[in-house]
C-alpha cells in the first residue's frame, strides 16, 4: 500500500494545507506537527511562488509574505527532512509548474522521493501536458495528483482512469478561498469518478466550516482545507501553531462523524 492510500484507508480522510514559510519556516515547521498531533491524514505542502494562479488573495498573501521572508525551495527541503525524521504522515507538495522547471524536473523530483515527499500537485498542469513530468514521478514512486474541476466535463473520466494516489477535486469555480456556499453538483461527478477508478477523491476549494468538510467527505473519500488555516497564521503569525491544531482536529472529528 502506498504512503498516500494509507491516508484513506481508516475511513474520510481530513487534508490541511499550509504555505511553507508563512511567516517563517520555524512556524510552519511547527503548525505540520500540531496539524498531526490534531489526526491530519495528508498533509499539502505548498512551495511559494510569486504567480499563484490557482489562489485567491488569502494564499497569495501568504506566498508573498514567504517569499519575502527568503523562503527557497531548499530550505522547504531541509524542513520536510526534519521532519520525516519522527513523522509518516503522507506529505505531497503543492506548487506550480515552473518552479519544478526552474529548480530542474529531474533534480526536484528525485529530492522528493529523497526525503520522503509521496506525491505531487501542480495546478497548472494541464493533463494533456502531464507526461513533462510523469515518467519522472513514476521513476522516483512519486504520484502525480490529478485535478477534476467542475468544467472538466467529458475529459472527468479520462482524467480519473490515469488518475494516482488520489483525485483532488476542485469543489467551484474560480480560485481557492472560504466560500459560505459550495452548490457544484458533486454527486454526479464522484459517480463518474467512482465508475472510472478505485483511486480516492477528495473535495477541496471553499470548504471552512465543520459543517461544510462533513457534507464533503460525505459525497467523496476526503476534504481539503488550505485558506482557513492561512488565514489563522496571517493572524496570529508566531504564535498560530497551537490554534492551527485545534482548528484541525474540529475540521478530523468533523469529517469522521
Amino acid at each position: 500500500m502506498s504512503n498516500i492510500a494509507k491516508a484513506f484507508a481508516n475511513g474520510k480522510a481530513f487534508i490541511p494545507f499550509i504555505t511553507c514559510g508563512d511567516p517563517d519556516i520555524p512556524t510552519t515547521e511547527a503548525c505540520i506537527r500540531e496539524m498531526v498531533r490534531a489526526g491530519a491524514d495528508l498533509i499539502e505542502l505548498g512551495i511559494p511562488f510569486s504567480d499563484p494562479t490557482a489562489e485567491g488573495p488569502v494564499i497569495q498573501g501568504a506566498n508573498i509574505r514567504a517569499l519575502s521572508g527568503g523562503v527557497t525551495t531548499d530550505k522547504v527541503f531541509e524542513m520536510v527532512i526534519r521532519l520525516r525524521a519522527d513523522i509518516t504522515v503522507p506529505m505531497v507538495f503543492m506548487t506550480y509548474a515552473n518552479v519544478v522547471f526552474s529548480y530542474g524536473a529531474e533534480k526536484f523530483i528525485g529530492k522528493c522521493r529523497e526525503i520522503g515527499i509521496d506525491g505531487l500537485i501542480l495546478p497548472d498542469l494541464p493533463f494533456e501536458e502531464k507526461d513533462e513530468f510523469l515518467p519522472l514521478c513514476r521513476q522516483n514512486d512519486v504520484d502525480l495528483i490529478s485535478l477534476i474541476a467542475p468544467t472538466s466535463d467529458n475529459r472527468i473520466a479520462m482524467i480519473a482512469k490515469e488518475a494516482e494516489g488520489f483525485i483532488y477535486l476542485v469543489s467551484s469555480l474560480g480560485v481557492t478561498g472560504m466560500r459560505s456556499q459550495i452548490n457544484t453538483d458533486l454527486e454526479s461527478i464522484v459517480k463518474v469518478i467512482r465508475a472510472n477508478t478505485k483511486v480516492p477523491c477528495a473535495i477541496g476549494f471553499g470548504i471552512s466550516t465543520p459543517e461544510q468538510a462533513h457534507k464533503m467527505a460525505g459525497i467523496s473519500d476526503g476534504a481539503i482545507v488550505g485558506s482557513a488555516i492561512i488565514k489563522i497564521l496571517a493572524e496570529h503569525g508566531v504564535s498560530a501553531p497551537p490554534l492551527v491544531g485545534e482548528y484541525v482536529k474540529k475540521m478530523k472529528d468533523a469529517v469522521r462523524r
